[in-house]
């Protein structure tokens, strides 16, 4: 048990004392810009899907036989 709380005690040190964080006006930029590529992404991945859905619904449209009625 004293081995986990050392470790939590020097991994606390080490992110208190020894890592460069991001400024925060820079992390909230970054993220602005990771959340607005997501969203382009998202919408770009969700036209072609689009495309592609309405192509195939298309195609099966041309190759399914008509049924007779009898």
């Amino acid at each position: 048990m004293a081995g986990l709380v050392n470790y939590i005690s020097e991994s606390f040190n080490e992110l208190k004392n020894h890592v460069t964080w991001t400024p925060w006006a820079e992390a909230q930029r970054l993220t602005l810009v990771v959340i607005l590529f997501s969203v382009i992404f998202a919408l770009a991945i969700w036209g072609i899907d689009t495309v592609f859905s309405n192509a195939i619904e298309y195609y099966f449209s041309l190759v399914k036989p008509e049924q007779v009625q009898v």
